[in-house]
């Protein structure tokens, strides 16, 4: 398996699963649902692709369902923004995974809610530089901002400290979906059939909890091998 193939395989969904952002009505009233079943950025929905998307949705209410393990950050912006400026009233639903940048993008929802066996994942903010000193020192500076941005942004829909996100964003915090409504990051918990089912390659990162490891991971020597080169490729497009 040569480097593209790997990069081509990591983090992608399983065979079968849903992929991309549908949009669809769900009644005459005006209520319309928006999955995004993919990564945020170069490796999946481009921002251009979902703000163009929502400018065309006529709706009093937006119904975002998340299952995403993130992205490129700066895209997030760009889609959460849009859906704060629509007219429309937005609801995220954590239906599966909301994790790094799409736990930023559910931010958006003017109410939140999880299933019952789904989680949201917290972290710093990764790049890579490619430089001397002042490149490095440079983007580590601008990690720094946007890591406070992002703790400021949980802490405006927490009602808590900004000081609290700061060790969970260190330590790359799973939450469960209780764990979520105890943090404040969501407000309500709703039940669905099976559990935690994981459609991501997950090695990108250091703490995926075992619910959301499928046997494939385990056993996939090359996946293990090729994600720290992921790591790194995953979010090259964080920083300019």
């Amino acid at each position: 398996m040569n480097f593209k193939d790997i990069m081509a395989k990591a983090m992608q969904p399983k065979a079968g699963a849903p992929a991309g952002v549908t949009i669809k009505a769900l009644d005459e009233e005006g209520e319309v649902e928006i999955l995004l079943y993919d990564q945020i950025g170069y490796w999946g929905v481009e921002a251009a692709e979902f703000v163009a998307s929502i400018k065309d949705v006529k709706a009093t209410v937006i119904h975002l369902r998340i299952d995403s393990p993130g992205g490129d950050v700066f895209a997030a912006r760009a889609m959460k923004t849009a859906l704060e400026q629509h007219p429309a009233k937005v609801v995220t639903h954590v239906d599966g995974l909301a994790a790094s940048a799409a736990s930023y993008l559910m931010l958006a929802g003017d109410e939140i809610e999880i299933a019952k066996g789904a989680f949201v994942m917290i972290h710093n903010a990764w790049t890579i530089t490619l430089g001397d000193t002042r490149e490095h020192m440079g983007s580590a500076d601008l990690l720094a901002k946007i890591d406070q941005s992002i703790q400021h942004d949980y802490a405006t829909k927490s009602g808590k400290d900004i000081a609290e996100f700061q060790p969970l964003m260190d330590a790359e915090t799973w939450l469960e979906a209780d764990e979520a409504l105890e943090l404040g990051l969501v407000d309500r918990v709703y039940e669905k059939s099976g559990g935690a089912e994981n459609r991501y390659d997950l090695t990108i990162f250091d703490n995926a909890p075992a619910a959301l490891k499928s046997p494939a991971e385990d056993k996939d020597a090359v996946a293990r091998v090729a994600a720290h080169v992921h790591k790194l490729e995953y979010y090259e497009r964080i920083a300019p």
